[in-house]
């Protein structure tokens, strides 16, 4: 059991690095539960690496917990086998740039040569910089769409991915025995580049990453003869530059930027929500399209890895779901690379466990092998790399997971909105050059394969309790599972915990997928309830899909289903 206070008093006396934490810390004298929420526990590394609030403590992003995880990264690497560089990028957050040196600066002090892009960039590009400067790893330095007062520090393999849950535990092992103050090594970043340890990535592998996005598109010249018409905004993150790149590229001629979101901003003065699923941080956005009045609405997150949109629906604008945009960008991409024949032979598409199935019936219609992974990004790269081992990831077409992240092309291993954003557009624009609008175009794919509503609860569990309470409600799951939710029977229950799937008869069978504390309940009607923890937030999710003939018949059984499972976790 850790002694709270004498941590607290411990940092007091040596977080000297950063003056932010003193300050902060003396703030906090005399208050036992935020003392307690700050060192209760170690910021947790896993396969997204670590992710927290700013600030003081053994619980927070910090200087010191930053370069603790970078020390053990860095035996990581040197024991690993692979190349003895790391890739770093960063995105705009609080913090970000001076995580991103102090990181540099533990891999250089322990013989590590370092790659750092010039100015912040897309994880995206992170991804890229790995697999093309031939490094051992990779660091990401975001939080990706959370609010302000969090930051993060992805980590990846060689192969661009993020870190498998083997390389993440290893790496864990290794920070669990380092003194955060005294069991790091570092060196001044100056000296480190004058020595030639960090060197900065250059323009050419930024441009060779533009290029292999322009190498996804299907029709090189349907864009810029339709007169599409797009709002974008980066949402004060990395996607300014080269989405705005992309799009000149592609031919979109008429490009409003919010002006309020354009430039890097790690407050997010206009959205405290920067998430491209929400309505709130698009809220600058739709106010411009009243004015504006464009045939499409794009917003990627602060490391634009993930892109929402907008479409004119009568009077105002609707937003997409995760879900319905990947299923459109899906058919589209079967449906012309088919008539184009550029369709690769035996092709594959890759989706999360809770992503739409209506996937399911779009890949069947086109000859796709769908195949399933779970949730995070990392397990359709992980796919993509089983096919390249093979000489064959020139099968792979398209992944997606509900969460707002697209991939086209194997030449990253990470979900990618500069591509997702060009797609989007010029499937927006073949359209149009078809009298078809995105709205038209989603009815059409419900009228061939019928109303798949999904719908995503989350449950905040702020601080200890939280944890505690998540854990409770996952154990009552596993051992008290309902047998009807909504009206509707539960057919079957799989547990990814510990990979076994239980049918209503009681009988048993294997899942062929890694362990994770995830649970899915199977119901009639081709319904489902899944919920897991998150890995990255303190909250718990839970995934509702229900098919109906109509929308309103779909989600009015959501509904029905969702009354009884709220009830159940006791929210």
């Amino acid at each position: 059991m850790r002694d709270i206070k004498e941590l607290y008093d411990l940092w007091l006396e040596k977080a000297t690095a950063d003056p932010d934490l003193k300050t902060e810390l003396e703030s906090v004298s005399g208050d036992d539960e935020a003392i307690k929420d700050r060192f209760y526990r170690d910021l947790e590394f896993g396969t997204g690496g670590l992710r927290g609030v700013i600030g003081a403590g053994t619980n927070r992003m910090n200087v010191y917990t930053v370069k603790r995880a970078t020390q053990g990264l860095a035996e990581y690497v040197l024991e690993s086998g692979s190349p003895k560089s790391v890739a770093i990028a960063y995105d705009s957050r609080i913090k970000s740039d001076y995580f991103a040196r102090c990181t540099a600066e533990v891999l250089a002090a322990n013989g590590i040569k370092t790659y750092i892009y010039k100015e912040l960039m897309p994880t995206p590009m992170l991804s890229w910089a790995v697999r093309k400067l031939n490094c051992g790893a990779g660091v990401m330095v975001t939080a990706s769409h959370n609010p302000a007062k969090y930051n993060g520090y992805k980590a990846y393999g060689p192969d661009g991915c993020q870190l498998t849950l083997e390389a993440a535990n290893t790496v864990l092992d290794k920070i669990n025995n380092i003194d955060v103050f005294n069991g790091t090594k570092s060196m001044d970043f100056d000296k480190a580049v004058s020595d030639g340890m960090v060197s900065y990535i250059e323009q050419p592998v930024i441009d060779e990453y533009i290029a292999k996005v322009r190498e996804q598109a299907i029709y090189s010249d349907v864009v810029a003869k339709s007169g599409l018409k797009v709002v974008y905004t980066p949402l004060n993150g990395t996607g300014n530059k080269p989405v705005r790149r992309i799009l000149a590229e592609i031919g979109v001629k008429d490009v409003v930027v919010v002006p309020e979101q354009e430039l890097p901003d790690g407050n997010f003065p206009t959205c405290p929500f920067p998430n491209p699923e929400i309505r709130e941080a698009l809220k600058c956005g739709l106010e411009l399209c009243e004015r504006e009045k464009p045939d499409l609405l794009l917003a990627t997150d602060p490391d634009c890895d993930r892109v929402g949109i907008a479409v004119p629906d009568g009077d105002g604008y609707e937003l997409f779901t995760g879900n319905e945009t990947g299923a459109l960008l899906l058919d589209y991409i079967c449906k012309e690379r088919t008539n184009l024949g550029k369709m690769p032979k035996n092709p594959v598409a890759i989706k999360t466990i809770v992503t739409s199935d209506i996937t399911k019936a779009i890949c069947a219609k086109y000859g796709v092998e769908l195949r399933e992974v779970l949730t995070g990004f990392k397990f359709i790269g992980e796919q993509i790399g089983l096919l390249e081992a093979d000489g064959e990831e020139n099968r792979y077409i398209f992944g997606f997971e509900e969460s707002y992240g697209y991939l086209a092309g194997a030449y990253v291993r990470d979900k990618d909105a500069v591509v997702a954003s060009m797609l989007i557009c010029e499937m927006a624009a073949f359209y149009r050059t078809q009298g078809i609008s995105l709205i038209e175009a989603r009815k059409r794919l419900y009228d061939e394969f019928g109303v798949y509503f999904n719908k995503l609860d989350n449950f905040t569990c702020e601080g200890a309790s939280g944890m505690e309470r998540m854990n409770e409600i996952m154990t009552s799951l596993r051992n008290d599972a309902p047998s009807a939710l909504g009206g509707l029977s539960v057919l079957s229950v799989t547990d990814y915990a510990s990979s076994v799937k239980t049918a209503a008869d009681g009988s048993k069978s294997e899942v062929a997928l890694p362990k994770s504390d995830v649970i899915t309940f199977n119901l009639e009607d081709d319904a489902s309830v899944i919920i897991r923890p998150s890995g990255t937030e303190p909250k718990i999710k839970v995934y509702y899909t229900t098919k109906g003939a109509t929308r309103d018949e779909a989600v009015a059984l959501e509904e029905k289903i969702s009354a009884d499972f709220t009830k159940l976790l006791g929210f």
